[in-house]
């Protein structure tokens, strides 16, 4: 929408764009004992993630995504984790709550693009599930998600097994 405002001495014009960009990112430490979810699918492996919540880095990474893109504060801020109303919270329904944050906002998303950082277990034999999983607590087609896996070839505490990480990146649009 364009605006204008005039006065004496000054034109001025506001914008407001009808699709934005956002990029998020997280991190987790593993940790024995603990459920392994990614993507909100739970994997069967002798370790999880270290977290307040379910710690899915892949879902809070996306969640961070769409939050930049509509100007919100970050998950950090929506779900503190010094609140225990989110201890071991689903990840799936704080991304839920994130749509809807933006929806309130007049956006919606078009698509995430994802890449999860992982030495184990084996991510792409679960993609699917994982794009689908994201696709239902988003409220996007699965083939508006894309989720890719790789490693960090044994470099860092990532590549030694002793964390994962994620990168997404969302468009929204104006609704």
């Amino acid at each position: 929408m364009i605006g204008a405002a005039v006065s004496p001495f000054t034109l001025t014009f506001t914008f407001t764009p009808m699709f934005r960009i956002g990029h998020g990112y997280d991190i987790h430490r593993t940790a024995a004992g603990r459920p392994l979810v990614l993507g909100g699918v739970k994997f069967d492996a002798p370790f999880g993630l270290k977290g307040h919540s379910d710690a899915d880095a892949l879902t809070h990474a996306i969640c961070d995504a769409l939050l930049g893109a509509a100007g919100l504060p970050d998950i950090g801020h929506q779900f503190p984790n010094t609140d225990p109303a989110y201890k071991n919270a689903d990840s799936q329904v704080l991304l839920q709550r994130v749509v809807a944050a933006l929806r309130e906002g007049g956006w919606a998303p078009v698509n995430i693009d994802a890449t999860l950082i992982a030495e184990q277990p084996r991510i792409a034999p679960r993609l699917a599930e994982m794009k689908a999983a994201l696709a239902k607590s988003s409220g996007l087609p699965v083939n508006a998600i894309g989720v890719k896996a790789t490693t960090n070839e044994g470099s860092d505490d990532i590549g030694r097994g002793r964390a994962i990480a994620a990168h997404a990146v969302a468009l929204i649009r104006k609704v």
